[in-house]
């Protein structure tokens, strides 16, 4: 056989195996393929190797695994009147590939402006402290509203993060003193919890006494030693309340005087 005898049969070979080579795919194991024929719905095959006719049928491959989306910064107004800039993070994966391609034209977009529009929603309806402080609750909720959006596009979103909460300048120093005049408030009231409970057990200290006089007397010599040790020039020795008794109830008349010795 010549040359020209093999030359007629090149061509055709060269077309049948582009037209092989366009049928044979091969999804790995993430990945599935939603089939159509002549534009009409055929099935969802793969992993693995798979044939599609060409011009005939069609296939789109549609990725199984979890998708970061990262929600742009949105402003949003708090119940209170607060402004703020806040994004997110959000974790989502095709479970039905047939319902992602087939009832929404781009899930990925779709997902995106979903996301956007349910964080301002959710948002808006809190103060700006249950932002700062109950971000697992608004996650919770967030991630709640979106799952059950995206269900009928078989999506399944696993999770939504809040990633940062962004104050003005102003605002800043307005928390600033707040925390502050917080810190003061919960001061005081430490000091005036400690002087409450100082003067009840001062008043059982003088009920005891009261009682009993030989705590009094305890208590006088343990004054007294007490005022020994210190490097004073002036010492102050306390009168029992007994003796102060005495003079009050005998008191000096004023037209006693006293005697004088006779010469």
């Amino acid at each position: 056989m010549n040359l020209g005898d093999i030359i007629p049969y090149i061509a055709p070979t060269v077309v049948l195996l582009l037209i092989l080579g366009s049928a044979i795919k091969i999804l790995p194991e993430y990945e599935r393929g939603v089939v159509f024929f002549l534009g009409r719905f055929q099935g969802v095959k793969g992993p693995g190797l798979i044939i599609v006719i060409p011009g005939i049928q069609q296939i789109v491959r549609v990725d199984l695994r979890v998708i970061t989306l990262d929600v742009p910064s949105q402003d949003v107004i708090s119940k209170d009147n607060v402004t703020v800039r806040v994004n997110a993070v959000l974790y989502f994966r095709v479970v039905d590939p047939e319902k992602a391609i087939i009832r929404v034209e781009d899930y990925g977009a779709a997902t995106s402006q979903l996301a956007q529009t349910t964080l301002r929603s959710v948002l808006g309806k809190h103060d700006l402290d249950e932002m700062l402080s109950e971000r697992d609750k608004l996650n919770a909720d967030i991630q709640e509203i979106i799952d059950a959006q995206t269900e009928e596009w078989g999506i399944k979103v696993a999770n939504v993060e809040i990633k940062h909460v962004d104050l003005n300048e102003s605002m800043i120093r307005a928390i600033a003193r707040q925390a502050e005049a917080e810190r003061e408030r919960r001061a005081k009231v430490i000091h005036a919890e400690g002087e409450l409970q100082a003067s009840r057990k001062l008043v059982e200290a003088a009920e005891v006494m009261s009682v009993n006089s030989g705590a009094m007397q305890l208590r006088y010599l343990q004054t007294l030693a007490d005022m020994s040790n210190n490097n004073s020039s002036t010492i102050v020795f306390p009168l029992p309340m007994d003796l102060l008794k005495t003079f009050m109830q005998n008191p000096p008349s004023k037209g006693d005087a006293p005697e004088t010795p006779e010469a």
